[in-house]
């Protein structure tokens, strides 16, 4: 049987070939004539899986090694019995990292106490409700929006978009991207709401990039009537506009969740999914080691009792992940969108590190938040 697999999938070289040949290839440069005559394909986002992909091919599989599948047209797979799979949930921690760090980024850079603001959090599945965990655990107020699980629980633990405006100080999104429909997301965020935000909130966009519409969020922190942004993803990848590109507080090239543990989980479920479907012995694989941190120890004994507790968290959080690390490359190279994501560095999530300190409150908010406590 033949396998085809986008190269830039982590870890996953060798582990088909004792039972299929298995082609590697450029996620944009996989096509038609590649996988006529494969029977599966792992893929990212930069593979389009439709009929023009699949029509004549002997698929019988696709498996996606991230948590949106906008890529892939569901509908048309699922008439031609094609199974697919995506990875919900794969990189949730990375992303709650990503914006764990963000926000202690935003609270030094415009001079905010996290304990004195609300944060709104449109989109609460996997990721969403990790970001909600870590801003309670760390005294931020946090107002929900969801409406599907709005729909499906009741009405006690969300608000409607309306009260998330008018009261967060920080607004922070993760949806999917859906173009149709009661819950569509395409321009959630648009010219007509930008004017209805509380004058000082600030937004993070971390789930698609046509979830915001961009040229108006250029145009309002370009008339300084929206005090600053956060971006990892963007409208038309892996093209960015390059004004907004310099407005933004931090720009990124949609890495929020490409810590290797993410990535990770990502084949993984790939891995197991696939070898399921085609009757291959490797539905309890893993990989045999993860790289490690560089310093996976972190000694906070240097901050005594009289610290403030969100300056001793603060420090482990961004040892672990400073996101003006990523703006720095990405803005001195907005044209290399492609090759930032693809040579990511090694980022390991919070749960990879072991905290040292005699603060048993800050200790306490370090566990919420995941990380290892070394006594």
């Amino acid at each position: 049987m033949k396998i085809v697999i986008d190269e830039k999938i982590p870890f996953i070289r060798g582990v088909f070939e004792p039972w299929a040949d298995v082609t590697y290839s450029p996620g944009r440069d996989i096509d038609a004539a590649m996988v006529k005559d494969a029977e599966a394909l792992i893929v990212r986002t930069r593979t389009r899986c439709d009929s023009s992909l699949l029509k004549d091919s002997r698929v019988k599989i696709v498996a996606s090694a991230t948590i949106g599948f906008d890529h892939i047209d569901t509908s048309w797979l699922e008439k031609n019995n094609i199974k697919w799979v995506n990875a919900p949930g794969c990189n949730s921690g990375s992303v709650m990292q990503y914006i764990t760090g963000t926000l202690f980024y935003l609270a030094r850079k415009h001079s905010l106490d996290l304990r004195n603001l609300t944060l709104g959090i449109i989109g609460v599945g996997n990721v969403g409700s990790k970001v909600a965990h870590a801003a309670g655990a760390i005294g931020m107020r946090v107002l929900l929006n969801d409406p599907p699980r709005q729909r499906l629980e009741g009405t006690g633990m969300f608000h409607p978009l309306e009260k998330l405006f008018e009261e967060s100080d920080i607004l922070t999104l993760h949806v999917p991207l859906t173009l149709e429909g009661e819950d569509r997301t395409r321009y959630l965020i648009n010219r007509s709401n930008l004017s209805r935000l509380k004058k000082s909130c600030l937004i993070i966009n971390s789930s698609r990039g046509e979830v915001v519409e961009n040229d108006a969020l250029r145009d309002a922190l370009d008339d300084r009537s929206l005090p600053g942004a956060v971006l990892d993803v963007w409208e038309g990848e892996p093209h960015a506009d390059n004004r907004l590109v310099e407005l933004v507080d931090i720009a990124t090239p949609h890495i929020a969740g490409y810590s290797v543990d993410g990535k990770a989980n990502a084949t993984i479920n790939s891995v197991r999914k696939v070898a399921a479907a085609l009757d291959i012995p490797l539905t309890d694989w893993t990989p045999s080691a993860l790289p490690l941190p560089q310093t996976p120890v972190i000694d906070l004994t240097g901050y005594g009792n009289e610290s403030d507790i969100l300056d001793v968290v603060g420090s482990a959080v961004r040892h672990t992940y400073a996101p003006e690390e990523d703006d720095m490359l990405f803005r001195s190279n907005p044209g290399k969108f492609e090759y930032l994501r693809d040579n990511y560095r090694i980022r390991r999530e919070f749960s990879s590190y072991s905290v040292r300190t005699i603060d048993r409150k800050a200790e306490h908010i370090l566990s919420e938040l995941g990380f290892q406590i070394d006594n």
